[in-house]
């Protein structure tokens, strides 16, 4: 059992602790935005952000939560999530959406730590490599976009 504190709500759940955030979210708190990619850690498609720096879900332990502040991409908010939203829509970075959730969380917190990244800096800092779509020229042109558009 323990009490997580989700998009600022705090939130009981009687699991193992040493259950994956990703499947606590996902089977136990049906929070779906979260997407299971490999499992492993390499993918990226389940990042969160934990006490606001992206975090893959798979390879978090509920037993090393402790009092961290989980934010998933139902509850990505501020001025970073709404120039990326916006940017993401202005250049269509959308193809097949499954891994756009965890390039949002990943590219917010990019932004929240580095308001005017370079392309070295999005590279970096973007976990998700399952997209097959290939967008990923639009979505580092999004978070240019974004980066500028954020107010000061």
């Amino acid at each position: 059992m323990g009490t997580l504190n989700i998009n600022g709500r705090a939130v009981t759940v009687h699991v193992e602790p040493d259950m994956p955030l990703l499947w606590v979210l996902r089977c136990e708190l049906g929070m779906t935005g979260t997407k299971f990619g490999c499992g492993v850690g390499i993918c990226g498609a389940c990042t969160v952000h934990l006490n606001d720096k992206a975090a893959l879900a798979c390879q978090t332990l509920m037993s090393s939560l402790n009092t961290q502040k989980i934010t998933t991409i139902e509850g990505m908010q501020g001025a970073e999530a709404q120039a990326l939203k916006a940017a993401w829509l202005d250049l269509d970075v959308v193809q097949c959406g499954y891994c756009q959730s965890a390039q949002l969380m990943a590219a917010c917190a990019l932004l929240k730590r580095t308001p005017n990244p370079t392309d070295a800096d999005i590279d970096a800092a973007m976990s998700n490599i399952v997209c097959r779509c290939g967008t990923y020229p639009r979505v580092r042109a999004a978070i240019h976009q974004a980066a500028k558009r954020r107010p000061a």
